[in-house]
């Protein structure tokens, strides 16, 4: 159905061209096709849905990967193309290998594109895209996702040349810092941003909303306890959550901490991190990572508690009520 839409979107395009005045032909020409489509097929193709349909046509036409998958070679870009106006498009007809080279790239439904579309980057378009195939996002998690800024959370963290793999190829986790995010927004567990909650409230509703956490952590998560106890010496401690992450093949431990972040709750997650090394983890494994979710933090205690080169401990702010898009951006950028 997908490439059925593009391929009405094609030719609405290609007709509104062809028509003299274009902005009052294309009107003309939505309302007519609504009713001939509707009248043949049923429902699905009001004037809207043809709107969108046409727009589908236009975003992902110009896509570059999608040019780049269908081999067009063309004095000019269909950007430029579709700039200037110009009748011909970038192909009159598309072919049976055309047609399957488009069903293996619109892997998802039209509603997640008629979503994608209103964003206007590309490179984040590219990126959601990506994500929604490799995760099988509902939309509704697909719009959570972009409305909590997962592409821009990961991008601050990266270089140039690390954004553009994320355009390209999605979330990539090779070493332990990919699958950090700061803040992480936990908005799905339902508790007040101002609300006085214990940690082990924290830590029910977390559990209460697993599947939720284990999409806001990312790729590779799978859980394995709550209120891990460990033993030494006739002392007993417990970790909050512990995680196994398939892809760094590693243990994941996290600590809940409400308030500011002390320099004490660095140092318990680093004997937290080296007993798993040293007494779970086996020969295979890569080492333990511990996490810190803190309601706030200062850079500076981080810097110095942790040393240099540390790769294995990471404290990272939470919230519990999803952020406006500036609150969001200020939070960000004070990384």
């Amino acid at each position: 159905m997908t490439v059925t839409y593009f391929e009405i979107g094609r030719i609405i395009v290609e007709e509104e061209q062809n028509g003299k005045n274009r902005a009052e032909y294309g009107k003309q020409l939505l309302k007519e096709l609504s009713k001939q489509l509707t009248r043949e097929f049923g429902k699905g193709f009001s004037v809207v849905s043809l709107e969108n349909i046409r727009k589908f046509y236009l975003v992902y036409s110009k896509s570059e990967s999608l040019i780049r998958i269908l081999q067009i070679q063309k004095t000019q870009s269909l950007t430029e193309e579709f700039k200037s106006q110009k009748t011909q498009t970038a192909s009159a007809e598309f072919n049976k290998a055309d047609y399957q080279t488009l069903s293996s790239f619109f892997k998802l439904t039209f509603t997640h594109y008629v979503f994608l579309m209103r964003i206007d980057d590309e490179k984040e378009r590219r990126f959601y895209k990506i994500e929604s195939e490799k995760n099988n996002w509902s939309v509704r998690e697909l719009k959570r996702q972009y409305d909590t800024a997962l592409y821009t959370r990961l991008a601050l963290s990266r270089d140039k040349e690390g954004v553009l793999k994320l355009s390209e190829k999605g979330q990539i986790i090779e070493k332990p810092k990919d699958i950090i995010k700061d803040p992480y927004i936990l908005e799905f567990l339902g508790l007040p941003e101002l609300h006085q909650y214990s940690e082990s409230q924290l830590e029910q509703e977390i559990i209460n909303k697993l599947e939720h956490f284990l999409l806001e952590l990312g790729h590779g998560f799978t859980f394995v306890a709550r209120q891990e106890r460990i033993t030494f010496d006739d002392k007993h401690f417990r970790i909050d959550l512990v995680f196994y992450n398939r892809i760094l093949r590693c243990f994941v431990l996290i600590d809940l901490k409400i308030g500011e972040l002390k320099h004490q709750d660095l140092g318990q997650m680093q004997m937290y991190v080296n007993y798993y090394d040293r007494e779970m983890r086996l020969e295979d494994e890569n080492k333990t990572i511990g996490i810190v979710l803190c309601q706030n933090k200062s850079e500076s205690v981080v810097k110095y508690t942790l040393p240099e080169n540390n790769e294995q401990i990471f404290a990272s702010k939470y919230k519990t009520v999803l952020p406006s898009v500036e609150v969001l951006k200020e939070l960000l950028e004070n990384k």
